[in-house]
């Protein structure tokens, strides 16, 4: 990509969704730290929070939309650990706009650079949607880092069908990217969280379908060769109505190519969670992070 390759459509779009950003860190009610790392691919934004002594914890982005918005989802952890929340290289936020493959070794290195930076040899992770993909190829190329796991609605185990994506999602999409349409737009995200999406959600998720040229490359399904040298402790969590991993789907899949899948939570929701299923979620993350993040 060159130079001068931007994902937003224009200053405008990125402006606005930037200030979505800043204000949603509000969201968080904790204090957070801003601070960029050089990797060998490109500068990272980082949010860093939690106790200074606190043991490392990595919460990784959800694919296109922001940072914060997908770290108010582990809210009940945000004072336990010491947080460690990238903005991902080529997706909305700060980092720098360069895209890389979810198909090969290089979002492992990229986190193996930011975990150099702040001397952390081993952590703990939470990976939700495409940052659970991105957790995965961790695991397959560099699993000695990770203590242990919660795949949250991730990425890269199975795949929905493309028939009810498209009749779902894609063609409302179509049409709300051409007139801004409200009504397109409550579909889609009803379709996304079962008709929990909070109005500010939407609203943001919608300047992102318009404003961002959005990531269409799913992190690469993970074969239990993939994983073969991976032991650390896991954790799935999924929705029976996510229409991109379904849940009966994922945890199924999970257990056939996870060595050491420990807990596996489905709740009934889509692959937004509402918020009193992430209220009760946090508890059962908080409980399997004592258990196993020794």
């Amino acid at each position: 990509m060159g130079m001068n390759y931007s994902i937003y459509k224009n200053e405008k779009s990125k402006k606005r969704i930037l200030g979505h950003y800043d204000e949603y860190l509000h969201e968080l009610h904790t204090d957070v730290e801003r601070e960029y790392v050089i990797t060998r691919f490109g500068k990272t934004h980082m949010l860093i929070c939690g106790p200074e002594n606190g043991k490392p914890l990595f919460i990784l982005q959800g694919g296109n939309c922001i940072n914060p918005m997908t770290l108010s989802w582990f809210s009940g952890l945000l004072k336990q650990y010491r947080i460690f929340a990238p903005d991902t290289l080529g997706h909305p936020g700060y980092s720098d706009e360069i895209r890389l493959s979810a198909g090969d070794e290089s979002f492992a290195l990229w986190i193996t650079d930011l975990m150099s930076h702040f001397k952390i040899n081993r952590s703990a992770f939470i990976g939700p949607s495409y940052g659970g993909g991105i957790l995965l190829r961790l695991a397959a190329h560099s699993p000695e880092k990770i203590a242990c796991a919660i795949l949250f609605a991730p990425a890269g185990i199975v795949m929905g069908s493309k028939v009810d994506m498209i009749k779902r999602i894609l063609l409302s999409l179509m049409i709300y990217k051409m007139n801004g349409s409200k009504k397109r737009l409550k579909s889609i995200t009803d379709v996304l969280s079962d008709g929990e999406m909070k109005g500010i959600d939407r609203k943001i998720i919608g300047e992102i379908f318009r404003g961002v040229s959005l990531e269409n490359d799913m992190p690469k399904l993970t074969t239990s060769e993939d994983l073969k040298h991976y032991k650390a402790p896991t954790m799935i969590i999924g929705g029976k109505k996510d229409i991109f991993f379904p849940g009966d789907k994922l945890k199924e899949r999970a257990e056939e190519v996870i060595p050491n899948l420990v807990e596996a939570a489905i709740c009934d929701g889509g692959h937004f969670t509402s918020r009193q299923q992430l209220e009760s979620l946090n508890t059962e993350m908080s409980k399997f992070l004592d258990r196993y993040y020794a």
